[in-house]
C-alpha cells in the first residue's frame, strides 16, 4: 500500500463518524472495522495497520473497491475505547480488528454478535474474551501476544545481565489479567533468582516516574517492564528515565529495546497482524469465530541494544551477544 493511501485511510479514520455511519456501502463492499490501542502517529502502531493493510491487499481486499476500512485510535484512553467501540459496532462492520485487551473487552460490552479478531492480546481466556483457545465459543478470537510462561524468562535475563543484581522493579498494570499473571509468574521465579522484588504500577506515568526514582536511591536495581497498554504509551519516557539513572532492564518487545531498553525477549506483535488479516478475510468468506481457534506465537527472538549498555555502564556477557537474534547498535 502506497503511504498517501495509508494517509487518506488515515485521515477518513478521523472524520466525524455520523457522516460515515451515513454513507451506505454498496452491497459489494464489505466493511471492517479496526480499533487501535494507541494514536495515529505511533510509529510501532502505524507499522501494525499497515501490515494488516498490506495482507488485506494480497487477500484481495482493496480499500475503497470491494472493502471499508474505518479507523479509530483511543490513544489508551477508556473513554476513546467505549466511545470508538459504539461508533464501529453502529457502523455495522463484518468483523472488527481489534488490538489489545481494553479494544476487545470496550467492543464486546458493546456487541457479543459483531465478530472480533483480535491482535497482541495476552490472556484472552483469563479475560472472559473466549471460553478456550481450541473453542473461543464467543464473537471473537485471534493472536495472543505470549504465553505467561516467558515471563519468568524475563527475571532469569536480567540475572544473567547484571550477575550483582540485587533488587528488580517490575512494571506492570494490576487492573489488567494480564498485570497479575505476568507478575505471578516473576515472583514464582524470584527465588532461584535470589532478587528482591518491587511492583510498580504503569497506569500513571508520574507515580511511575517518581516510584522508579525512589526504587533507584539504592544500589544493584534493575527493571522488568511487562506488556500493558500504558506501558507501550509511556515507553519513551520510561526508557527515557531508566537511562538516566542508569537502570538495566528486560521488556517482552523489540520496540521497548529499540525505545532504550537493555533487551528484550518476546515475539514480534507487526507479524500478529497479517495473521489476523488471514482471520479477517476468512470472515469475510464466510467462516465462523467457532472454526478459528485463538492462536499463540511461533517464535520468539532475543534483541539486545549495545548503545544502551555502553549508556548505562552494563558489559554484555558474550554469551549473551552470541545468542541473541539481534543486537542494536
Amino acid at each position: 500500500m502506497l503511504r498517501r493511501d495509508f494517509i487518506t485511510l488515515l485521515g477518513g479514520a478521523a472524520a466525524a463518524w455520523p457522516v460515515a455511519a451515513r454513507a451506505q456501502p454498496s452491497e459489494s463492499v464489505r466493511r471492517i472495522g479496526v480499533l487501535m490501542n494507541s494514536t495515529s502517529d505511533d510509529q510501532e502502531a502505524r507499522a501494525r495497520v499497515t501490515a494488516f493493510l498490506q495482507a488485506l491487499e494480497r487477500l484481495g481486499w482493496t480499500s475503497g473497491t470491494n472493502v471499508r476500512i474505518e479507523i479509530r485510535w483511543a490513544a489508551n484512553n477508556l473513554s476513546l475505547y467505549h466511545q470508538y467501540s459504539e461508533e464501529l459496532v453502529a457502523l455495522a462492520p463484518d468483523v472488527v480488528l481489534a488490538a489489545t485487551s481494553q479494544s476487545v473487552a470496550a467492543l464486546q460490552q458493546v456487541s457479543k454478535k459483531v465478530p472480533i479478531v483480535f491482535a497482541g492480546v495476552i490472556d484472552p481466556v483469563g479475560a472472559g474474551f473466549v471460553k478456550s483457545m481450541a473453542r473461543p465459543a464467543t464473537n471473537a478470537t485471534g493472536f495472543t501476544a505470549f504465553e505467561y510462561s516467558i515471563s519468568g524468562k524475563w527475571l532469569e535475563l536480567l540475572k544473567e545481565f547484571v550477575p550483582k543484581l540485587k533488587r528488580a522493579a517490575v512494571l506492570r498494570d494490576p487492573a489488567l489479567a494480564a498485570g497479575i499473571g505476568q507478575f505471578a509468574v516473576i515472583q514464582s521465579m524470584a527465588a532461584s533468582t535470589q532478587l528482591e522484588l518491587s511492583a510498580i504500577d504503569t497506569r500513571d506515568l508520574g507515580e511511575t516516574e517518581r516510584a522508579l526514582r525512589e526504587f533507584a536511591q539504592e544500589p544493584d536495581g534493575g527493571l522488568i517492564l511487562t506488556a500493558s497498554p500504558s506501558a507501550f504509551a509511556y515507553r519513551g519516557q520510561i526508557f527515557s528515565l531508566a537511562m538516566q539513572l542508569r537502570l538495566p532492564s528486560i521488556t517482552p518487545f523489540r520496540y521497548y529495546t529499540a525505545a532504550g531498553g537493555l533487551a528484550s525477549y518476546g515475539p514480534d506483535l507487526i507479524s500478529d497482524f497479517p495473521r489476523a488479516a488471514g482471520y479477517v478475510d476468512s470472515i469475510l468468506r464466510g467462516a465462523k469465530i467457532s472454526e478459528l481457534p485463538v492462536q499463540a506465537p511461533t517464535s520468539y527472538k532475543l534483541v539486545v541494544n549495545a548503545k544502551t549498555a555502553r549508556q548505562i555502564g552494563i558489559e554484555v556477557p558474550n554469551t549473551l551477544l552470541s545468542r541473541a537474534d539481534e543486537v542494536i547498535e
